[in-house]
């Protein structure tokens, strides 16, 4: 049998297959020692193929259909392995909140270079547009037009007010779309505005951290009612950056590729080199400051920046 996997508990997913019905599946053996460097060699929006054992009516899956793309982090803690997020999707949404909690643009830069590297479209959606007064909308404004000069959509929403929800339910019609972001950023809010029926748990943004609580523990696609699928993805405290090399970095930030092939030195680094096209480009206001500071402490292997 063929099906989508929908959920993924860890070691359990669950598939919907093309007969209609869901089941719940587990791996067989052979996929863990295939040399597969991350945590979870199958992943929500992947494809299968699964044989039901007999007298219990679960599955295990034998068949791994090959993927579109996927987007991919750093097991923080387990430097050498990573985790799929989700597999197979043709656009990934960032949701961004500017206060409580804050989301910065070294995170954001983070997300954009990775969806690059895998070849997603994405997305930067504001929420909580009802907690701004006009110098926080100033700000908003700042930080929306450093992504949209360089051809990233943009848009505001309030998940509590419903405000432009609507427009991204046109963003999301006959697509299939991954939600992320931080915890507390509002994600499960904006799914529950855009899919009522559903009634996702929300939490509390935890005021001594300013950060949210976990509230979505595992990967999980949703059937949205308008057409398309939404895969809601935990909260992302820290996204490590896994399997860019060094030297492929410039190309993943967009403003920076249209310029590699103008530095002095074809293997320039863009960090001191005589000659760079990107550092003038940077000391003559074209690249944003704060993007070429993401672009180094990536470059420089550091884990987080705020």
């Amino acid at each position: 049998m063929q099906g989508l996997v929908i959920k993924s508990t860890g070691s359990w997913y669950q598939v919907h297959a093309e007969d209609g019905e869901i089941y719940d599946c587990r791996i067989k053996g052979k996929f863990r020692i295939k040399g597969i460097q991350t945590t979870n060699p199958i992943a929500v929006g992947d494809q299968v193929n699964f044989e039901l054992e007999p007298n219990s009516g679960n599955g295990v899956i034998d068949k791994l259909h090959d993927r579109k793309n996927y987007i991919i982090r750093k097991s923080i803690n387990l430097s050498k392995q990573a985790q799929i997020i989700a597999a197979n999707m043709d656009q990934a949404f960032l949701v961004v909140t500017l206060a409580s909690p804050r989301t910065s643009l070294g995170f954001i830069d983070r997300f954009l270079a990775t969806a690059e590297a895998y070849g997603i479209p994405a997305v930067l959606i504001f929420n909580k547009l009802d907690l701004f007064n006009d110098a926080g909308l100033e700000i908003l404004e700042d930080y929306k037009a450093i992504y949209e000069n360089i051809g990233y959509p943009c848009y505001t929403v309030s998940a509590l007010e419903g405000t432009n929800i609507h427009i991204i339910e046109d963003l999301l019609k006959d697509k299939t779309t991954l939600f992320s972001g931080h915890s507390g950023v509002g994600k499960s809010s904006l799914i529950n505005a855009l899919m009522p029926d559903l009634d996702i748990k929300t939490g509390e943004v935890s005021e001594a951290s300013d950060k949210g609580q976990h509230t979505t523990t595992f990967a999980e696609m949703h059937e949205l009612p308008f057409g398309g699928y939404l895969i809601d993805t935990p909260g992302i405290r820290e996204l490590g950056i896994f399997d860019i090399r060094p030297e492929e970095l410039g190309h993943y930030f967009v403003e920076m590729r249209a310029l590699l092939n103008q530095c002095k030195f074809h293997n320039c680094r863009h960090v001191n080199e005589p000659g760079c096209a990107v550092i003038k480009a940077v000391e003559e206001g074209e690249i944003e400051l704060s993007r070429y500071e993401s672009y180094l402490s990536i470059y420089h292997g550091n884990e987080t920046r705020a």
